[in-house]
């Protein structure tokens, strides 16, 4: 069997190894031989039972902590589950985790065998949890972390529907006007003759051209959305559009405060959970954007040759004014994965806020614009007919 382990080296650099053993276990002893860590072991190849996106985390984690917390063992909840899960694959999952632990494997190590089902971060929680067995406020905190992560997202999401929103109806109401009242604007004034003033001809020669060729550019339109699916699911193409948009001015700052509170909120999870300040730095690298990757790692490196956590990520600027200060204060308190939580805490409510003011502002500017691009279709198309009525008079 063949199975991919995620390992910590003596640097702390985590990278993945592939094993061929007869087990799970066996594949652990190969790698703990060679002087590594494991820190996640799953079986090779696609694996019998889907990938994050089909289970509900969440929900598992928020069902298993209400059957935990009304006194229900751990194997009896997750079996609790599994029957009234109408989803085969999700069912599949649960039974999987009750046979394993009916077999006598610690939870962590089932979800670590179930090929990716369950992200590293809470199989994390979940082990540092069995060591002071406390796994009721590992769910809480896990819990309240996704809730928070997600929250924060829909915010940004949110605000941006209303823009796009009115920018596809607005875009509509135009090529309508070009496409289809303007050419038949266009017969009436040939009918009646006479010379039509400039802007008045472009506007109709532009609603002919948008009318003899819409098949052609709802052709190009269609491609055109094809090609921005495809661009999106391309991680290099990703990759360029985050660079050039960090390179923004003001943007490029936005967006470094966001991926900071993400960092500093998932960091305070795993440090109040009871895990270490270098491994909890190292399973929150993938959430940063890749150009913060380099000064991640140098700031742990820091770490590991005896710096304050402060000092390494300010060195490599990896706070703010606000999380130095807090962090500093949180070393000497000894309350670290506290004060993470409370630099998170505000800079999401900052970010809140500037989503707010932004989204109030955007709607009316886009309102006003695209008001003005449809009165300025319709002046430019009744213009000819006023003056054909004061030629008349």
């Amino acid at each position: 069997m063949r199975y991919i382990v995620k390992v910590l080296d003596a640097n702390h650099a985590v990278s993945e190894q592939t094993i061929d053993a007869a087990d799970e276990a066996g594949a652990r002893q190969q790698i703990q031989g060679h002087g590594l860590s494991v820190l996640s072991v799953r079986r090779g190849g696609s694996g019998s039972h889907g990938g994050r996106g089909k289970f509900p985390l969440l929900l598992f984690a928020q069902e298993l902590l209400a059957l935990l917390q009304s006194g229900l063992p751990l194997v009896e909840a997750i079996d609790t589950l599994g029957e009234k899960e109408n989803r085969p694959t999700v069912r599949t999952t649960l039974e999987a985790l009750s046979t394993g632990m009916r077999q006598g494997k610690p939870l962590s190590v089932v979800l670590e065998s179930l090929s990716g089902t369950f992200p590293d971060l809470f199989i994390a929680m979940v082990r540092a949890a069995e060591r002071t067995s406390d796994l009721d406020q590992a769910l809480v905190r896990y819990n309240l972390y996704r809730q928070q992560i997600d929250s924060l997202r829909g915010k940004i999401v949110s605000a941006s529907i209303y823009p796009l929103l009115l920018l596809g109806v607005g875009g509509l109401v135009v090529l309508f006007l070009l496409g289809f009242v303007v050419p038949r604007f266009a017969g009436v004034f040939e009918d009646v003759g006479g010379d039509l003033p400039l802007a008045s001809r472009l506007l109709i020669e532009w609603g002919k051209l948008i009318h003899t060729h819409a098949l052609d550019m709802f052709l190009v339109f269609l491609c055109g959305v094809v090609a921005m699916v495809m661009a999106a699911r391309s991680t290099a193409l990703r990759s360029a559009l985050g660079r050039g948009l960090w390179k923004m001015p003001g943007l490029g700052a936005e967006l470094k405060v966001f991926q900071l509170a993400r960092f500093y909120r998932t960091l305070a999870m795993l440090l109040r959970g009871g895990i270490p300040a270098l491994t909890a730095m190292q399973m929150t690298r993938g959430l940063l954007p890749a150009t913060l990757h380099n000064g991640l790692d140098a700031a742990m490196q820091l770490v590991h040759e005896g710096r304050s956590l402060t000092d390494a990520l300010n060195l490599h600027h990896l706070t703010t004014p606000v999380a130095n200060r807090m962090l500093r204060v949180g070393e000497k308190a000894g309350n670290l994965g506290e004060m993470a939580e409370r630099i998170a805490v505000f800079h999401e409510e900052e970010i809140g806020r500037r989503v707010d003011v932004l989204t109030r502002l955007i709607g009316p500017l886009l309102m006003l614009i695209i008001g003005t691009v449809i009165g300025l279709i319709v002046v430019l198309m009744y213009l000819p007919i006023f003056q054909l009525a004061e030629s008349i008079q």
